[in-house]
């Protein structure tokens, strides 16, 4: 089995975490290459033949341009924080009509000491949240199956960021998953460690965290009316 980051990588993460400045990312550019792109566009490569035994509809892109990679550049047009650099990488298995309609996707963050992966839709537009909600409504119990399952949710637990205050207005108030309604993003989380980042079963890991999270990912796409 292979490894895909070092020790490297994660010490390249730190500086640039302490030095967030141009001249130092290109004073530094070719261990961002050596260490953390590279390693991660490999990984994508050899991920990708897993996504599609799961579903044809996903990619895993290890093209450095349009591909999976985010780009380690913020984009500071319209932040408060000008620093020039995210000091993290991370990567997006993509539905294939993303550009065309709002669509779930699969995330891994590197990232010293906070690495995760995750599943699910973040940040959707007002209109997308509302047909999830119905959709949750109209089909509680593929709901309870795809995110409540006990094993699942140990493993793979609803993310609680941005949440209503209240259950949002036209729902019963005895529905079961009533506070879920109240999620902005509809995502699980599952934190990954230096170890495993850094080891020989990185990617075999990640195979069976697509795996077992591709029902919660199928439960969205049919949500929103797309192809699993």
């Amino acid at each position: 089995m292979t490894a895909y980051f070092s020790e490297r990588s994660f010490r390249f993460l730190r500086g640039l975490a302490r030095h967030n400045e141009r001249e130092w990312f290109h004073a530094h550019k070719a261990d961002y290459e050596a260490h953390v792109r590279e390693p991660f566009q490999r990984l994508l490569g050899d991920l990708q033949p897993a996504l599609a035994a799961l579903s044809p509809h996903f990619r895993a892109d290890p093209r450095p341009l349009g591909g999976s990679l985010f780009r380690i550049q913020r984009d500071t047009r319209y932040a408060h924080d000008k620093s020039p650099y995210k000091p993290w990488q991370g990567a997006r298995l993509f539905h294939e009509r993303r550009r065309e309609v709002p669509a779930p996707s699969w995330y891994l963050h590197l990232q010293p000491g906070e690495h995760f992966f995750a599943a699910g839709i973040w940040h959707p537009d007002t209109p997308v949240v509302r047909r999830i909600r119905q959709f949750i409504v109209d089909n509680p119990d593929g709901w309870r199956r795809a995110a409540h399952a006990p094993a699942f949710a140990r493993r793979y637990p609803l993310s609680d960021g941005e949440m209503l205050v209240r259950p949002p207005r036209g729902f019963p108030e005895d529905f079961p998953f009533l506070d879920d309604l109240r999620r902005r993003n509809f995502i699980v989380v599952r934190a990954l460690d230096d170890g495993l980042m850094t080891g020989p079963r990185l990617r075999r890991t990640l195979e069976r965290d697509l795996q077992a999270t591709a029902p919660f990912m199928d439960y969205l796409c049919a949500a929103l009316d797309l192809e699993f």
